[in-house]
């Protein structure tokens, strides 16, 4: 045999064996690999320092909003416009604190979050500004003249006697009888109140009237609470106004303030000296008592 024909038997010998090593590794099973463990990024929820929410509507169907203004654990209401386009100032204001409060985030301690309705009535302000939402001064027709008939909601109800406070179908308002609504809270403002308020679950309330130039406490069937003593002095003696533990100049039933007392949340009625200005740096002075107050208080 030649030299030539060994060299490509040994070859072809190489050649056959190296097929076989591929073709045995291939059919065998893949060794099982150790990967690590993912880890999960864990997602962080940032909650907005100002958001404002439609809670409701009024009878005519215009929206009711409330702003939130910090994101503390003590919560905060302040509430204007529940008499509509008769207390418009009212709502004025609580339009303007939003302003400010917008601009001025530091003013709201970490620990406070502060709710704003700057218009419960929305029907009733409309029968006075010509406005959905928003409104300034030069949307008032006559500053000077109180339109009584804007007092009421679109179903000529008092939303101020439809709350679950002593309700009666009829009650009072200056030596007149008001509707109260057919029970209490028949009307849509006042449902969008109590779902809001039920939500939150303030620590206290303030509600903007006008115009008495006082602050009075509020009360129920158990009378007044003890901290409402405290949240009213602390408001009057920083705006300037009286001071009034209960209100007696004529009876009233079924008042959102004599609600929120019946469920054990602190509420005051500040009636501002004016029915045409808003008082500002006094009602200003006032919020941010109540929101210092509050901010030192445990609840």
């Amino acid at each position: 045999m030649s030299k030539h024909f060994t060299l490509i038997i040994i070859v072809s010998t190489l050649l056959i064996a190296l097929l076989t090593v591929v073709v045995i590794s291939r059919n065998l099973p893949t060794p099982a690999v150790d990967l690590p463990t993912p880890v999960e990024t864990p997602t962080t929820i940032t909650i907005p320092w100002s958001e404002k929410i439609v809670i409701g509507q009024s009878v005519e169907g215009r929206s009711i909003t409330a702003t939130r203004f910090g994101t503390g654990d003590t919560h905060l209401l302040f509430v204007g416009g529940i008499h509509g386009g008769y207390e418009w100032n009212s709502s004025l204001l609580a339009y303007q604190m939003s302003d400010y409060l917008a601009l001025n985030p530091g003013e709201v301690p970490e620990s406070i979050t502060i709710h704003i309705i700057p218009d419960l009535n929305p029907d009733g302000t409309f029968a006075v500004t010509g406005v959905v939402g928003k409104f300034d001064l030069r949307n008032i027709p006559d500053p000077s003249t109180r339109v009584a008939a804007a007092r009421f909601n679109a179903n000529s109800v008092d939303l101020n006697r439809n709350f679950a406070c002593k309700w009666a179908p009829e009650s009072s308002w200056r030596g007149q009888v008001v509707s109260a609504g057919t029970a209490a809270f028949s009307e849509p403002e006042a449902i969008a109140l109590r779902d809001y308020v039920i939500t939150i679950n303030p620590a206290a309330a303030i509600f903007w009237h006008s115009q008495a130039s006082n602050v009075y406490a509020s009360e129920c069937e158990d009378g007044i609470l003890p901290e409402t003593l405290t949240l009213m002095n602390t408001y009057a003696d920083a705006a300037s106004y009286g001071a009034v533990a209960s209100f007696d100049a004529y009876p009233i039933t079924g008042d959102a303030e004599g609600w929120l007392a019946s469920i054990g949340i602190p509420a005051v009625t500040v009636e501002l000296e004016s029915a045409s200005d808003i008082e500002w740096e006094r009602n200003l002075a006032g919020l941010m008592a109540v929101t210092d107050y509050y901010s030192r208080v445990t609840r």
